[in-house]
């Protein structure tokens, strides 16, 4: 699934999901460090269980954040599936 995030640099986010647990994230755009990282960490991770760790993340003055809009995607992703 291809999520399009809004108030971050971030351009796409795309998810994939086996069953209840992260499989797969990749962001397009973005700062590549912080986003890869982001990746790496919930990659195996259970999906509400990383939903609850990265919502409601901000970045600055924005309201949102990197973390937060992947939280956004996993919950879009979760709803696709069942």
């Amino acid at each position: 699934m291809i999520y399009r995030p809004t108030g971050v640099c971030s351009q796409a986010i795309k998810v994939e999901l086996d069953g209840d647990t992260v499989k797969s994230v990749e962001f397009i755009g973005g700062c590549a460090g912080n986003t890869t990282g982001i990746s790496r960490l919930v990659r195996g991770m259970n999906v509400d269980e990383a939903i609850e760790r990265m919502e409601g993340i901000t970045c600055g003055f924005r309201p949102t954040s990197c973390p937060d809009q992947l939280a956004q995607a996993l919950k879009q992703a979760k709803l696709q599936k069942n």
